[in-house]
């Protein structure tokens, strides 16, 4: 998979001249970054949270997170889990830049979620090699956060009862027990079915049974 056009790098580290340097080499691979000095201000470039019960809107774009885990005020550690809670992290990797005496802690991340890590110093080519990895990853993980979100607004133009018969279809059912079941004629199932593969723009039982997967 080619690297995403749209995908951007976001620098989160409190030393200007780390960032100036990351950005340096992100350009000299023709990788757009922008950059942050703390935790906070990487915040409010996402915004508010969704509140509880809501689904965040999935990513504009493809991009991965370059995270030193030491900084004043809130560490990125910190900010890892709550990027992690808000579901950002998935979507757009984490890769956390450490020295030595936090590589242990790094590793746990890893296992937590986090992409990967770097320790200072660490290889230019290699970083950057990881950064084009998780940004092919975050393309396709956006793209399925999109595709999902699509699927879900079809499933929402379905009245009550198409709902009902598309359940009974992605189990198998046929017309006679998906009749029987929700106590309609056949006539009406098939009714309901046929509304039910043009809404969801599908030509089979199996097709929608798939397309139900992603949500």
């Amino acid at each position: 998979m080619p690297r995403p056009d749209d995908a951007l790098v976001f620098l989160i580290d409190d030393d200007a001249s780390v960032r100036e340097a990351m950005a340096w080499l992100l350009r000299s691979r023709r990788l757009v970054s922008e950059g942050f000095d703390s935790a906070a201000a990487f915040e409010r470039l996402l915004g508010p949270p969704p509140a509880a019960g809501e689904e965040a809107e999935p990513p504009a774009h493809p991009a991965c997170i370059l995270l030193d885990v030491r900084m004043p005020g809130d560490s990125g550690l910190a900010l890892f889990e709550r990027l992690l809670a808000r579901g950002v992290a998935h979507a757009w990797p984490v890769i956390f830049l450490t020295g030595h005496a936090d590589v242990p802690t790094a590793v746990a991340t890893v296992k937590r979620g986090a992409f990967d890590f770097c320790e200072k110093p660490f290889s230019d080519n290699a970083l950057v090699d990881r950064v084009e990895q998780a940004l092919r990853v975050s393309q396709a993980r956006v793209a399925a956060l999109h595709e999902r979100r699509a699927v879900q607004a079809r499933v929402q133009e379905l009245t009550e009862r198409e709902q009902d018969v598309m359940r009974c279809m992605a189990r198998g059912l046929p017309n006679k027990l998906t009749a029987d079941e929700l106590g309609i004629s056949v006539r009406t199932v098939e009714v309901h079915r046929a509304r039910v593969f043009e809404k969801m723009d599908v030509k089979s039982a199996v097709e929608l049974a798939n397309l139900l997967q992603k949500i």
